[in-house]
């Protein structure tokens, strides 16, 4: 009889665990599907299967919230086993304590009319009872119960259509207007991430390995749910400006071409070719041009980032690194020491514009008094200074002492041991460093506009290669085209949008925020790859 027991007890736990994994499941869709409606990756009207996007939100909280509150009155009542604590804690019940006290307070001022008087310790009463309910019964319960009823509440708003997509709500004494296509797909992701967390902790028993499980949950769906936003955030701007990206490409098969193109910056015209092959992209070819014939482009301002970003790193990466292998290797380990770490901390999380008008007030006024490629590259390489320095010295002291006593005991001097040993052990550290940095400074619009830029509408980019000139005196190398200004597309794409050319041909400004999205993950890429072959070589 007792092994029947068990055996049914064990059928009951099978049985819960895939209500719970079920019960994530729809979570994790609702989440997904809020997401996808914030970003108009799904239009709020849609319908899937016959089924309206609010109807499914409903539908989908609805049941996961019946799960929810199911498993905890399962596992209370001994029908399946648990592990539970005593209480579910007092930082939950504070949570769902908060949740209640914005509920009760919404109700009571929005639907039943109650003034400050009345509302408030509604909404207090409510907190508390809450609270309450979650910290008194024991952790299955207490967890369960007001994730699942809040689901079930949020559900049943869709349902029953008091939230649609036409609802909108304008707050007294606020300027702003929350509307249905806003406020529903952000409920849903709330509900649903506190719902698939308990459903997480049932699904593990309760107890420590239910709040690792429901912690391991949030951790999981907060990174993919980062990744997801970057995915959104770079197909929202693909979807909008694609078309006209991408509009007027050409490629040829023959060895001579039908037309001919002039790629600004240069003196000729040219052509991509291969044997047999020619390529033409106007929009990233071109420059601005008042001729209706021929389409306005980006690639001044492409190469006018790339310069910039050539040169903050390489004015950055070398003083950089060089600090971090002193600051490491040779200086004492005390109060200097720490006050440049201080320092470089500041420095990082200085906001960007102080560096711009640090380079309008001090730079410029000593390179010719005027706005120039230089200035630019030598604000963003203060930018990208303090980050490579703190990377690089993490980078350097998580190298191990005995690479550094083995090529002592060989009889190596210590620069060689830093330049041989430390420093290429340390190098995937210091790129990473590195990519974070470029990621910041390549799409930095305070800095350039006060130093760097001139009009948007140029025709072609620096020509800083062709621009060095060897000089009889001191410094022996010119190059004028360094101390010209430029265009960039950050400043590209900030001068159309206050220009009105987005409100005239939207197309033109999201085109650009595509291009640069594509520079700024290109400088990923060749960073990552770089990281990826330092780190192989070193595996060698």
């Amino acid at each position: 009889m007792s092994y029947e027991t068990n055996d049914l007890v064990a059928d009951e736990s099978s049985l819960a665990e895939r209500v719970a994994s079920g019960v994530v499941g729809l979570d994790v869709l609702s989440v997904v599907l809020g997401f996808a409606a914030i970003f108009q990756w799904t239009e709020v009207e849609s319908q899937f299967f016959g089924v309206t996007l609010f109807n499914l939100y409903g539908a989908s909280l609805v049941l996961a919230g019946v799960g929810v509150v199911a498993l905890g009155l399962a596992s209370r009542f001994g029908y399946v086993e648990t592990t539970p604590n005593r209480s579910a804690g007092l930082l939950t019940g504070g949570l769902f304590g908060l949740v209640g006290v914005v509920a009760g307070g919404l109700v009571a001022s929005q639907t039943l009319g109650l003034g400050l008087v009345g509302w408030l310790p509604a909404a207090i009463l409510v907190g508390v009872g809450v609270a309450a309910v979650t910290v008194l019964p024991r952790e299955d319960v207490g967890s369960t119960l007001p994730a699942g009823a809040l689901s079930v509440l949020v559900g049943a708003l869709f349902l029953t259509d008091v939230l649609t997509t036409g609802w909108e709500w304008a707050p007294e004494g606020f300027s702003a207007t929350f509307t249905g296509p806003v406020v529903g797909p952000v409920l849903t992701i709330f509900a649903g991430l506190v719902c698939a967390w308990a459903a997480a902790k049932a699904h593990e028993g309760f107890g420590t390995r239910g709040r690792q499980a429901g912690a391991y949950l949030l951790v999981g769906l907060n990174a993919f749910g980062m990744l997801g936003v970057l995915l959104l955030l770079v197909l929202f701007v693909a979807g909008k400006g694609w078309s006209r990206m991408v509009e007027g490409i050409k490629i040829g098969l023959f060895s001579e071409p039908a037309f001919w193109f002039h790629v600004p910056g240069f003196d000729q015209y040219l052509i991509f070719e291969v044997p047999g092959v020619w390529f033409y992209w106007p929009f990233t070819m071109n420059g601005y041009s008042l001729s209706q014939d021929v389409m306005n482009g980006v690639l001044p301002s492409i190469v006018g980032t790339v310069w910039l970003v050539v040169g903050a790193v390489l004015f950055a990466v070398p003083l950089g690194v060089g600090a971090a292998v002193f600051l490491t290797e040779y200086a004492e380990q005390g109060g200097f020491t720490r006050a440049v770490e201080i320092a470089t901390n500041g420095l990082w999380s200085t906001p960007s514009i102080v560096y711009g008008l640090f380079g309008f007030a001090f730079l410029v006024p000593r390179l010719g008094n005027s706005f120039s490629l230089l200035a630019g590259q030598l604000v963003l390489g203060f930018m990208l200074l303090p980050l490579v320095l703190i990377t690089s010295r993490e980078a350097i002291m998580t190298v191990p002492d005995e690479y550094r006593d083995a090529s002592a005991a060989l009889g190596v001097s210590q620069w060689e041991t830093i330049k041989s040993v430390v420093i290429p052990a340390a190098m995937p550290g210091v790129i990473t460093g590195v990519i974070l940095g470029v990621g910041r400074i390549a799409g930095e619009t305070a800095p350039i506009l006060l130093v760097a830029t001139g009009s948007p509408q140029v025709t072609s980019g620096p020509r800083v290669l062709r621009g060095f000139q060897f000089t009889s005196s001191p410094p022996f190398v010119a190059n004028p085209a360094l101390l010209d200004s430029i265009t960039a597309l950050p400043y590209k794409l900030y001068a159309t949008i206050t220009a009105g050319v987005v409100s005239s041909d939207p197309a033109f400004g999201w085109a650009t925020a595509l291009v640069l999205l594509i520079v700024v993950l290109s400088f990923y890429a060749v960073g990552i790859v770089s990281r990826i072959y330092f780190r192989r070589k070193l595996e060698q």
